[in-house]
C-alpha cells in the first residue's frame, strides 16, 4: 500500500489537480474524479487501483489531448508516450491512447520515419537522420527500413556543398572545413570525398 501526501490543484488547469504519493507527484485526474472516488491526503492505497481510476475515467480525455498534439506534426510513438507522461497520466492510460491512434492510423514510426529520411535527406547524410531519429525515440527497425529507401545521397552532399562554398575562395583551408561540415552533416567519409571531386576539386585537399 501507499499513502496519498498531497493533492494540489495544478496551475495551469483548475478542474485537475496533482496526485502525490509517498512525497513524490505520481498522476493527474481531474477534480471531479479524485472527490467522485474520495481520495484525499492520508488515504492508504494500491497503485494500481490509483491507474485504474485515471484509465476508467480519463482514457478519452488523454486520447483527445494526444490527437490533439498530432494535429501540429506527425510523432514518434515515444514522443507521444513522453507528451503523456509529462501531463500526468499514467503508463495504463498512455497505452490505451498510443493503441487507439494506432488503429485510426495517427501514430505510426515506420511512416514517420520514411516521410523525415525523405525531407531530411535533401541536406543530411543517413548518419545524422539516424541519430536524429533515434533522439526522437522512433523503433530502430523503422529507422533501418526509412533509410534503406535513402537515394541522391551523393547527390544531397554536392549540393550542401555547393551552398557552403558559394562565395567562398577554393582554398586548401576552405575546403578542409568543408570536408568537415559535410561530415557533421552525416555524410560519410567517401561522400564527401566524392561531392569535392564533383567540384572539380582534389578530394585529397578536403582532407
Amino acid at each position: 500500500m501507499a499513502e496519498i501526501t498531497d493533492i494540489a490543484p495544478q496551475v495551469k488547469d483548475k478542474e485537475r489537480c496533482n496526485i502525490y504519493i509517498d512525497g513524490r507527484f505520481y498522476c493527474g485526474l481531474k477534480l471531479e474524479t479524485a472527490i467522485r472516488h474520495r481520495l484525499k491526503v492520508g488515504d492508504q492505497i494500491e497503485l494500481s487501483e490509483l491507474d485504474a481510476i485515471q484509465l476508467e475515467n480519463e482514457r478519452s480525455q488523454a486520447l483527445d489531448k494526444a490527437m490533439t498534439h498530432l494535429t501540429h506534426s506527425m510523432k514518434t510513438e515515444k514522443e507521444i508516450r513522453d507528451f503523456l507522461k509529462k501531463k500526468g497520466y499514467v503508463e495504463a492510460v498512455a497505452d490505451y491512447a498510443v493503441q487507439k491512434l494506432k488503429e485510426y492510423g495517427f501514430l505510426d514510426d515506420d511512416e514517420y520515419c520514411r516521410q523525415y529520411v525523405s525531407s531530411a535527406g535533401k541536406n543530411k547524410g543517413a548518419r545524422l537522420i539516424a541519430y536524429e531519429l533515434r533522439r526522437r525515440g522512433a523503433a530502430e527497425e523503422s529507422i533501418e527500413r526509412a533509410l534503406s529507401e535513402l537515394s541522391g545521397e551523393d547527390g544531397a552532399a554536392a549540393a550542401v556543398l555547393k551552398k557552403y562554398m558559394r562565395g567562398r575562395e577554393f582554398s586548401k583551408e576552405n575546403l578542409s572545413k568543408a570536408f568537415r561540415h559535410l561530415m557533421s552533416k552525416g555524410f560519410d567519409y567517401d561522400t564527401a570525398k566524392d561531392a569535392l571531386a564533383s567540384l572539380g576539386q582534389d578530394a585529397e585537399d578536403g582532407e
